[in-house]
């Protein structure tokens, strides 16, 4: 496996690339084309990505199931910019759960 110096922020370095490239030019950035196409394209997005994911599994295609993961987590990175959602929120509250099993976070949300 290729691991670069310091992998342990990746996805704080990819979201800031995303977040800055709201307004870059559509033709050249298949991210701001993403933005410039609005909520519900990137939502589709997100959930194809989903999807080819879950077959992925399904399949225990190894590789697949790696890259569709890469592609699931950037479309899931532009949905949180798009929104206004920083991954430090995120982390804040997994943060928050952890320690807490995930029957006890489930029955909170159904109250």
């Amino acid at each position: 496996m290729k691991m670069a110096k310091d992998d342990s922020d990746i996805l704080m370095r990819l979201y800031e690339v995303i977040d800055s490239r709201k307004t870059d030019d559509t033709d050249t950035s298949y991210t701001a084309q993403l933005f410039s196409q609005g909520t519900s394209r990137i939502a589709q997005k997100l959930g194809e990505e989903a999807i080819e994911t879950v077959i992925a599994v399904i399949n225990k295609d190894h590789q697949a199931t790696i890259s569709e993961s890469a592609d699931l987590i950037y479309h899931m990175l532009v949905a949180w910019a798009d929104a206004g959602i920083h991954p430090k929120d995120i982390m804040a509250e997994l943060s928050d759960r952890e320690g807490i099993s995930g029957l006890t976070v489930k029955r909170a949300r159904n109250k």
